[in-house]
């Protein structure tokens, strides 16, 4: 099979995707599938490896674990039955606290962190789509990192709805409500290149 073959305008299924065998990387979102951004740019990598090692760092310890693309989050609706299961996603970076929600898969349910590093190619897909999935999700904390402007912006869940911070730069330091304690400075995190 090819991702050519597939109908767009059919609702898929968890269960459909683990049958799946090519090469493109997809995520499903409310049953309709996206085609994943070609490989990342090495800067892309890099802010992903600086941001998840200096996680795991902090989570040392912790009943909290950093997991990074690719690694399904299957966010289910009515039950986890992979049938049932119409949206996929494959964050860059996430952080998970129950670890129960952690099987041979992936991650079942929402993540307490998602970092999203974006790419040209993806830009409208993760601010237009997933910025809704995660809310309604019930994501703690969603960051968006933008390489072409140095900036992150951090939304945090409060009453169900996200609160976002205006666009850090360098000079600014990131913190996490979700992970006390932990921080980064944003000049050091873009002048990594």
């Amino acid at each position: 099979m090819k991702l050519a073959d597939l109908d767009s305008s059919k609702v898929y299924t968890y269960a459909d995707y683990l049958n799946w065998d090519f090469r493109e990387r997809v995520e499903l979102i409310k049953g309709k599938l996206f085609k994943m951004s070609p490989a990342p740019s090495s800067r892309h990598q890099v802010l992903s490896m600086d941001i998840s090692g200096r996680l795991w760092e902090h989570l040392k310890g912790n009943a909290c674990r950093v997991y990074t693309a690719p690694f399904d989050v299957r966010l289910p609706r009515k039950s986890d039955i992979d049938s049932d299961i119409i949206t996929v996603v494959q964050p860059d970076i996430c952080v998970v606290c129950d670890r129960s929600k952690v099987d041979a898969k992936g991650c079942l349910g929402a993540p307490d962190i998602v970092v999203e590093i974006l790419s040209p190619g993806n830009n409208v897909m993760e601010l237009n789509n997933k910025f809704d999935l995660y809310e309604a999700s019930g994501v703690k904390e969603y960051w968006i990192v933008s390489p072409q402007d140095n900036t992150v912006s951090v939304n945090t869940l409060v009453d169900g709805r996200y609160i976002t911070s205006r666009p850090m730069a360098a000079g600014k330091v990131l913190t996490s409500i979700v992970l006390p304690g932990f921080s980064i400075n944003l000049k050091e995190l873009f002048e990594l290149d």
